[in-house]
């Protein structure tokens, strides 16, 4: 199917911050998910022959910008400034949480990308595990873990929350 540069650049503006979002949880900077999602855009129209179905841009972009964010996370390994160290070690302090987004940004990168991509990108077990090249079970059980983290740790500001 045929695509316009419109209807590619009208595609990339209505989805970019479902792009954004998708690689952001893999990515531990606003700045490398950028650098992953431009990465994804220009990766997608080289490739824009291969989606046959317009219908399925979505996901697409998606898969292409957490693939990107992956690639990207391999390739750098985790980067720690040591300007962002503590001077010395700090007594753990109880972390309050603002709302669900802030709560699941604090999930282990690895949970959460996947509550992210199930829950915010409406993918599926099977999407997800391709997405991240890791076994359907392995998804789920990342699901199910960081369902169990995420109310333990919005269950201590219940009174705020209602009932987790």
């Amino acid at each position: 199917m045929d695509w316009t540069r419109e209807e590619f650049a009208a595609a990339v503006t209505e989805h970019s911050r479902r792009m954004f979002r998708a690689a952001r949880s893999v990515l531990d900077s606003d700045a490398d998910a950028e650098d992953a999602v431009g990465q994804a855009v220009l990766q997608a129209w080289q490739s824009l022959d291969r989606l046959r179905d317009k219908e399925a841009v979505r996901p697409w972009l998606v898969r292409i910008a957490v693939n990107c964010a992956c690639s990207q996370r391999r390739k750098r390994g985790r980067v720690v400034y040591l300007d962002d160290l503590p001077q010395e070690p700090a007594a753990p302090q109880p972390r309050r949480y603002d709302g669900l987004w802030e709560a699941v940004s604090a999930l282990p990168r690895s949970r959460r990308a996947v509550v992210t991509l199930f829950y915010y990108e409406d993918m599926t077990v099977g999407q997800i595990a391709k997405c991240l090249g890791v076994p359907a079970g392995t998804v789920k059980s990342r699901l199910a873990r960081a369902r169990a983290q995420l109310k333990e740790m919005l269950q201590s500001q219940e009174g705020e929350y209602g009932t987790v």
